[in-house]
């Protein structure tokens, strides 16, 4: 399901002339990112339930960790260009089209990729640094980081506090940029003097600041705070929120809240339906 929403919207994207705009070409990326983070979480998940547990060398769950950092790192900086780009398109709108170029599209999505996967790779190399000696046993659903720290025996200070500076790199640093963005993205539509247009901008940015919100508000309280702070229940439960509950959510809200997804894919059902009635 969730695999599947994803993949319509990039079909959709790709197919579509009147989709091809900056804002639908990073929903794009974000969507192929999602698709990445939940097939590599869903049918190991689905296998340990079907069969109530697993097996998993332990470098092979670093790497899953890691694999999954990626795309998690690129959806970030990816909602921080969205913002970008919402700002762009209302607060300058009469050189939208000359600074949000293709080739600008394409340098800001190769940079947030490119980043995901490095410092991906930085931790997974201090992760492998940690010694395993003891219980073998997570009790998680996949391999995330704090249960991987809490296994470990030897001391784990420096692996928490690279895992927290890159954390905040990633969540607090785009956070951040989105805030200041749509500080002026409001302050220019508060000065919009009809109401209808004023509203008209504003529902532009709020299946992105919806998104925003799903996103950050689980990943701020699964990897800001030491993993001592909340219990592993808490962690598996918000880890589900964002690892299934919020890809699947991303294209329903981006997919209800906008006129030219729905336009899109009125005309592609409509269209299906007609050649059914013909060819039937």
């Amino acid at each position: 399901m969730v695999f599947n929403a994803n993949f319509l919207v990039i079909v959709l994207v790709a197919a579509c002339p009147t989709l091809h705009f900056p804002m639908y070409f990073f929903l794009s990326q974000l969507s192929l990112s999602e698709i990445l983070f939940t097939t590599n979480i869903v049918p190991n998940m689905l296998r340990l339930i079907l069969i109530g547990g697993g097996t998993m060398s332990v470098r092979g769950c670093i790497a899953q960790f890691c694999l999954l950092g990626a795309p998690t790192i690129t959806q970030c900086l990816l909602l921080a260009t969205m913002s970008f780009d919402r700002y762009v398109a209302i607060c300058n709108p009469l050189h939208y089209t000359s600074i949000m170029t293709f080739k600008l599209q394409l340098n800001i999505v190769t940079f947030c990729w490119i980043s995901g996967f490095m410092l991906a790779l930085v931790i997974d190399i201090v992760l492998n640094q940690l010694e395993f000696c003891h219980s073998n046993k997570i009790n998680h659903f996949y391999c995330d980081i704090a249960p991987l720290i809490a296994l470990s025996c030897s001391d784990t200070t420096y692996v928490e506090l690279v895992v927290a500076l890159i954390s905040v790199f990633i969540v607090f640093s785009p956070f951040l940029f989105i805030i200041i963005t749509y500080i002026f993205i409001l302050a220019n539509i508060l000065r919009i003097p009809s109401s209808f247009g004023r509203q008209k901008a504003f529902s532009t940015c709020s299946s992105h600041l919806t998104v925003v919100c799903m996103y950050y508000g689980t990943l701020t309280v699964i990897y800001l705070y030491p993993p001592g702070n909340h219990s592993l229940s808490i962690n598996k439960f918000l880890s589900l929120l964002y690892t299934l509950v919020t890809p699947l959510s991303n294209p329903i809200i981006y997919s209800l809240r906008n006129h030219d997804i729905r336009r899109v894919v009125h005309n592609f059902l409509s269209k299906c339906r007609k050649d059914y009635c013909i060819t039937g």
